[in-house]
C-alpha cells in the first residue's frame, strides 16, 4: 500500500546535514533549478557569489571531452541572508539553474528500471520516482553541497587557516605513486594545494597534423559550418587515435592497414612504434608525453613541430602528476568509444584542522566524515589515514610518536596542543578527536551506471527487456569529483568547529593545550602552569569568568 497522508508513522526529511552549520539540499536532475539553504552560518562573513562560483565552475559538466556534454554554467545565485556582501547570520538560500534540461531522453524508459540506478530503489521506497534523469539521486543534487562547502570553508581558512585540497589517486587500474604525494614535516604527508592540483594535472592534447586540421574563417566562412566541419575533423582524428591504442580494432595488422589508408602515416611501420614516439599530451609546463605517460625529451621530438600538434583542447583530470594523468586521459578515451564507463579513487587533505574537533564516540570526526562522503552518489568506500594497508603493518611501525610542536600557530588558534606528531599513519585523528595533524583519507567512486551499451533488464511487470539507455553521461566522473570532497568536508569541519565552540563558549576549540593533567584543587592552574589550564584560552573561551562562575 501507498504511504497515507494519515499514517500514525513520523516520516523525517533525509536532505539535511549538519548540526549546527545546517545545510539542507533541493532539487532533481531535470526540475527548474537545485540549491541548498545553509542556517548557522555565522554573522558578519564577507560573502558574494565570486566566493562559491569558483568550485561549481570545477564540477560543472562540460569541462572537456572527458566529461558529459550537457552544457550546464552553474552560476549560483544568493537569494537571502546577505546584505551589504556580508553574512546575516539567517538562512541563506543559494541556487542554480537547470538551464540544458532534456526529460525526453527518458521518455522510453518510464516503466525500465536502468541496471546500476536508483530509479527501482526510490519507486519502492515512495511509490513515485522523477521521471526523467535521477531525480535527487543524480549528481546535479550535489551542485548545493558545493555551494554551502564554499562558504564553509571560506570561514574555515579566515578562522583556522584551513585549507582543504583533494586530488585523483587513481583511475581504472591507473594509479598515482604514493611516493609523488608531497610530504611535510617529519613525512606527514600534505599533497598538492587546490591550484597546484587544477594546474598540474591539467593537460593539453595534442594531434597528429597528418590527421588533423582545424578549419580556420578563411576556408569556411559560416560559423555554425566551421564548427560543424571541426567537429567531424575531431571525431575523425580521435579515431585514428584510438585505432592505433588498439581500441576500434585491437592491435591487429587489419586495424593497422585501415589507419594507414585513412592517413596516419606513422601507422604504417606499425602502431607500437609510432605510439612510441608520438606526442599525445603536454603538461603546464611544456613537458610532452605520449599515450601511456613516457616522456618526450629533445632527442625524440628534434625535428617535430610542437606548434602543429598543439590544440586548444584541455584536459582538467586533477591528478597534479603528469606522467600518470596521461595515462588516465587514455584510458577514459578509450572507454568513452567503447561506450561504457570506469571508476577510480581520488584522496583529499584538510591543513590546519584545529584540535579537538569529533564527538566521541558514535559521532567520531572520521565517523562523520565517512558518514558525508559515503552520501555523496557513486561512493563505494573510505578510508582514513593509512586505511586498509594499516591492517598490514606492525603496532611498532603505526604508532604516530609524538614531539614537541613549535611555538605559534595560525592567527585565531591560541589552543594549538603542545605536542604533534612526526608520521600521520593514523590520519589526523586519535580516538575520534582531530589532533591537529592534517586529515588525510580517500574515497572510492564507482564507475558511472549509465553507458551506451545495451544492458538486459526488466521492466517493472518482470519482462525481460534490452536497454539501450539515452541521456548523457560522463564515461568517468573521477576529474570532476574533488569539489564535491572538499565541499562536503568543509561541512563536517566547520560544524565540528561550531559545535565545539558552543561547548566552550569562545573561539578556541581545545579546553587546554594538554602539558598537565586537570586538578580539581585547581582547576585552573597556579602561576606557573596557568597558560597551560585556561589561562592560554582566556580571550577566547572567557576563562576568567569560567573560573568565578566554576567557583
Amino acid at each position: 500500500d501507498r504511504i497515507s497522508s494519515t499514517s500514525p508513522c513520523r516520516h523525517e526529511a533525509m536532505s539535511t546535514f549538519g548540526q549546527v552549520f545546517r545545510v539542507t539540499t533541493f532539487g532533481e536532475s531535470h526540475c527548474k533549478g537545485v540549491g541548498a539553504i545553509v542556517d548557522g552560518c555565522p554573522p558578519c562573513l564577507a560573502l558574494t557569489e565570486a566566493d562559491i562560483q569558483p568550485q561549481l565552475t570545477r564540477r560543472r559538466p562540460g569541462q572537456s571531452r572527458l566529461t558529459t556534454p550537457r552544457a550546464e554554467k552553474d552560476l549560483v545565485q544568493i537569494l537571502s541572508g546577505t546584505e551589504h556582501g556580508h553574512t546575516l547570520g539567517t538562512p541563506i538560500g543559494l541556487f542554480v539553474p537547470n538551464e540544458d534540461q532534456r526529460p525526453g531522453d527518458y521518455k522510453e524508459m518510464s516503466d525500465i528500471p536502468r541496471p546500476g540506478h536508483a530509479d527501482f530503489t526510490y519507486l519502492i521506497k515512495y511509490g513515485n520516482k522523477a521521471s526523467s534523469g535521477g531525480g535527487r539521486s543524480s549528481a546535479r543534487e550535489t551542485i548545493g553541497r558545493v555551494a554551502a562547502g564554499a562558504i564553509a570553508e571560506k570561514w574555515l581558512r579566515g578562522t583556522y587557516g584551513t585549507e582543504i585540497s583533494c586530488w585523483v589517486s587513481s583511475i581504472g587500474d591507473v594509479s598515482l605513486p604514493e611516493s609523488a604525494v608531497p610530504r611535510g614535516e617529519g613525512g606527514c604527508l600534505v599533497g598538492w594545494t587546490r591550484a597546484q592540483v587544477d594546474e598540474y594535472g591539467t593537460l593539453r592534447m595534442l594531434r597528429d597534423p597528418a590527421t588533423f586540421h582545424r578549419v580556420g574563417e578563411a576556408e569556411v566562412a559560416d560559423a555554425d559550418e566551421r564548427r560543424k566541419a571541426n567537429i567531424d575533423a575531431e571525431v575523425a582524428a580521435e579515431d585514428a587515435f584510438l585505432k592505433l591504442v588498439g581500441v576500434h580494432a585491437g592491435a591487429s595488422a587489419a586495424g593497422v592497414a585501415e589507419a594507414a589508408k585513412r592517413g596516419v602515416a606513422a601507422a604504417a611501420a606499425g602502431a607500437a612504434e609510432a605510439l612510441r614516439a608520438m606526442p599525445c599530451y603536454e603538461d603546464w609546463q611544456g613537458g610532452v608525453y605520449t599515450h601511456d605517460g613516457g616522456r618526450l625529451g629533445e632527442a625524440e621530438l628534434k625535428g617535430v613541430d610542437l606548434a602543429s600538434w598543439r590544440t586548444d583542447e584541455l584536459l582538467p583530470l586533477r591528478c597534479p602528476h603528469p606522467p600518470t594523468a596521461c595515462r588516465m586521459a587514455t584510458l577514459i578515451r578509450q572507454v568513452k568509444v567503447e561506450k561504457d564507463s570506469i571508476g577510480g579513487a581520488v584522496a583529499c587533505v584538510c591543513t590546519g584542522v584545529p584540535a579537538a574537533l569529533g564527538e566521541p564516540v558514535f559521532d567520531r570526526l572520521e565517523a562523520k566524515m565517512a558518514h558525508a562522503m559515503m552520501s555523496l552518489p557513486a561512493t563505494k568506500g573510505f578510508e582514513i589515514g593509512s586505511g586498509f594497508g594499516g591492517t598490514v603493518m606492525r603496532g611498532s611501525t603505526h604508532n604516530d610518536p609524538f614531539v614537541a610542536n613549535p611555538v605559534g600557530g595560525k592567527p585565531g588558534d591560541s589552543g594549538r596542543p603542545a605536542l604533534g606528531v612526526s608520521s600521520n599513519y593514523a590520519g589526523g585523528t586519535l580516538g575520534g578527536i582531530s589532533s591537529g595533524a592534517p586529515v588525510y583519507f580517500k574515497i572510492a567512486v564507482k564507475s558511472v551506471s549509465t553507458i551506451g551499451q545495451a544492458q538486459q533488464t526488466s521492466r517493472l511487470t518482470g519482462e525481460a527487456i534490452t536497454l539501450e539507455a539515452k541521456g548523457r553521461h560522463d564515461p568517468c566522473v573521477l576529474p570532476r569529483t574533488p569539489p564535491l570532497v572538499e565541499g562536503m568536508a568543509a561541512l563536517v569541519l566547520i560544524d565540528a568547529a561550531l559545535l565545539q565552540r558552543t561547548r566552550l563558549g569562545g573561539a578556541c576549540t581545545t579546553v587546554c593545550d594538554g602539558t598537565r593533567n586537570f586538578d580539581p584543587a585547581n582547576p585552573w592552574g597556579d602561576a606557573a602552569n596557568g597558560a597551560a589550564n585556561g589561562a592560554a584560552n582566556g580571550a577566547a573561551n572567557g576563562a576568567p569568568a569560567a573560573k568565578k562562575a566554576r567557583k
